[in-house]
């Protein structure tokens, strides 16, 4: 008798430890779990820091995500590292590639490069002022510094977000500016804790919101359907 294949499964990585983020992109994801799609599983790297929110912490977490990673049922067909740094992206890709053969994908990576399909510029909502020269860094090694229109912070931390009426309030100003101050035509949220707010941030600003966490799982699942 031949066995069964398992049905091919997508793993959305959260690097920090608050359990509410992964909670949060779970349900974001719902409306890409489909019949005859992955799996879509999402996970909590428990031994990260509350907020990947410095340079110091990206690198810490960078070799727990590939011993995670490493260890991933053999049904994983994807990876998704949900964090808008994309700490440790290109580690956790070479590992993989050359022991499993699995893509990797990074939210900011695939965040900006969806919005890029629906606008000229793209503005950026970060959670704070620290993190912007970290991601202007990534938005220079992807090349697309002149599709940007700009990026601010609301001033909250990864666990802040939890107070979701402030958090969704500085978000919308945020927005609202962006778009009318620095011509941003379509808007990033640019931490994974901020995916609940989506469709309100949308509705308020009149402008395409991308989740990167969606936008990262929507490529992994067409990746895995097409065999590439």
């Amino acid at each position: 008798m031949t066995a069964t294949r398992p049905t091919p499964a997508i793993y959305v990585i959260n690097p920090n430890s608050t359990e509410a983020v992964t909670q949060g992109f779970d349900a974001a994801l719902q409306g890409l779990r489909v019949a005859g799609g992955p799996r879509i599983e999402c996970r909590t790297l428990h031994s990260g820091p509350p907020g990947v929110q410095s340079q110091q912490d990206v690198e810490r977490v960078t070799l727990p995500l590939i011993d995670l990673c490493l260890d991933l049922p053999d049904d994983c067909a994807a990876v998704v590292i949900a964090c808008f740094s994309d700490p440790g992206l290109f580690a956790v890709r070479e590992a993989l590639h050359a022991q499993r053969g699995i893509p990797v994908f990074g939210i900011s990576e695939c965040g900006v490069l969806t919005a890029l399909t629906l606008g000229q510029r793209f503005g950026v909502i970060a959670i704070l002022e620290t993190s912007i020269a970290r991601h202007l860094r990534a938005y220079g090694a992807m090349g697309v510094l002149d599709r940007l229109a700009g990026e601010q912070a609301i001033g909250l931390g990864v666990v802040e977000l939890a107070d979701s009426e402030r958090a969704l309030a500085r978000m919308v100003a945020v927005g609202q500016s962006l778009v009318r101050d620095q011509g941003a035509q379509v808007l990033v949220m640019g931490c994974a804790g901020m995916a609940a707010f989506r469709e309100a941030l949308q509705q308020a600003t009149g402008v395409p919101v991308v989740e990167p966490t969606q936008a990262a799982v929507s490529m992994a699942v067409g990746r895995v359907l097409l065999g590439w």
